[in-house]
């Protein structure tokens, strides 16, 4: 819910799950500050889910997966989680450098 006389987001909600025990905040928490710099007017919310599943790392935008270390092998890129967010919220937004 917005905050009175702040109009609502447009975009959706990121979810971060990573496990805790292999330590994975740091990388988890430093994605969402990328992701909220980047999309600060699109995205509603980016939390953080700490997991007991050893070696989860899996980004979900409205519950949908937008990586999963097990199945896209490894951990993404800054550049490439924010395309694959932008191709979901926001199409035709153009991510400076990021594109070229």
């Amino acid at each position: 819910m917005s905050e009175e006389g702040e109009a609502p987001r447009r975009g959706g909600r990121v979810r971060i799950r990573y496990c805790t025990r292999c330590r994975w905040l740091l990388r988890a928490g430093w994605l969402a500050q990328e992701l909220l710099s980047t999309f600060a007017d699109e995205l509603e919310e980016v939390a953080l889910a700490p997991s007991d599943v050893a070696g989860t790392f899996r980004v979900e935008l409205d519950g949908a997966p937008l990586w999963d270390r097990r199945t896209d092998g490894g951990f993404p890129q800054a550049r490439e989680l924010k395309q694959r967010v932008r191709d979901a919220i926001a199409p035709g937004r153009d991510l400076g450098h990021l594109d070229r």
